[in-house]
Formats: structure tokens, sequence, C-alpha cells
């Protein structure tokens, strides 16, 4: 069984980690890490709590716990996806702090060379948003920001959603029937 990393920040957008967690509890282990300011804008947003994340092969970890099994190179992760990734996670990250859990399971993600993926959410974007994305890059995370493409003819939130989940679980290797393949 695959085990995957849902880290979900202070950046609007916590439909996303919602919609991901829902399609990958079934078919993978799952770590939950959510920081405070996410814990609000799950409330704000969608009315939910931090403990509303259940299932068989879910593990939900508290972000100032650092001494946890996610947190070491030695515990196999196959991906971790930060969504929505606030500006301050993507800056401390890129920069190599590890001051949450979600911070040093990203940075083991990178320095062991691990799928690492970042789902930013914010509009318009600063010049050192951007270096910090870029250093990411370079550093071997994927960014894929929270950008639905119309094409697939999608019109409504949800389908917007899945189109952005659907390219997530994609990268991760995951099974999805949220989206087909784009055909012309």
């Amino acid at each position: 069984m695959k085990r995957f990393v849902i880290a979900i920040t202070g950046a609007s957008g916590v439909c996303y980690a919602k919609r991901l967690f829902d399609c990958l509890k079934s078919q993978a282990e799952v770590h939950v890490i959510i920081s405070e300011r996410g814990a609000e804008l799950l409330n704000i947003e969608l009315g939910l709590k931090p403990s509303d994340f259940k299932g068989e092969n879910v593990i939900l970890h508290k972000t100032t716990k650092i001494n946890t099994s996610i947190a070491s190179g030695s515990f196999h992760v196959d991906g971790m996806v930060i969504v929505p990734a606030s500006m301050g996670t993507i800056g401390r990250v890129a920069a190599g702090v590890s001051g949450n859990l979600i911070e040093r399971v990203a940075d083991v993600m990178l320095k062991e060379k691990r799928k690492l993926i970042v789902v930013p959410r914010e509009a318009p974007l600063s010049t050192i948003h951007l270096k910090n994305l870029l250093a990411l890059d370079q550093a071997g995370a994927l960014i894929l920001p929270a950008s639905p493409g119309f094409y697939q003819q999608q019109n409504t939130v949800e389908g917007l959603v899945d189109f952005v989940v659907a390219r997530i679980i994609d990268q991760l290797g995951g099974d999805q029937d949220l989206m087909p393949p784009y055909k012309v």
C-alpha cells in the first residue's frame, strides 16, 4: 500500500485538500498534518475540524510533534502534498527551516529525493514568492498551482476542484477517475 502525506497550511483553498484526502484515503495510508491556521480555514471555508479527517488507514499528526515517524528519512513515504501551501510555509521550506512537522517532513522529502508537491494558492505573486517557488523547484519539488483548466468544460466549483485534484493524484501516481485524459 502506498503512503502519502497531506499537509494543510494557512492559505485559502482547503477544499483541494479535503477532496484529495477523500480520494486517497481508500487507496493509500494517508498521514495528515494541519497547521493551526489551516485548521481555522477548514472551519471557515468548509465547516470542518481536523478530527473530520478519519479513515481506516489515516493518521492525523500534530504540527508541534516533530519527533514522529514521518519526520524521518528512514520512514518511507511515496509522496507529500502541501495543499493549500501558504507563502509562509513555502518560504520556510525553501530556506530549509523546519520549525514544525509540516516543514520537517517537506525537508525530509527534498533531502531523500522523494515526491514533494507544493500547491500554492495565492495571487498575485511577489518577486519573493517567485524566488521561493523557484528554489523549491530547483531542490526537486513539483510546483502545481491551484489553477484549474476550463477546457474540460467543468461548469461547477466541484468540477474545477476535481481538475486540480486529478492533476495532483496523477503526479503522485495514484488512481483517479475525476478527470479523463484530454482528447481533441
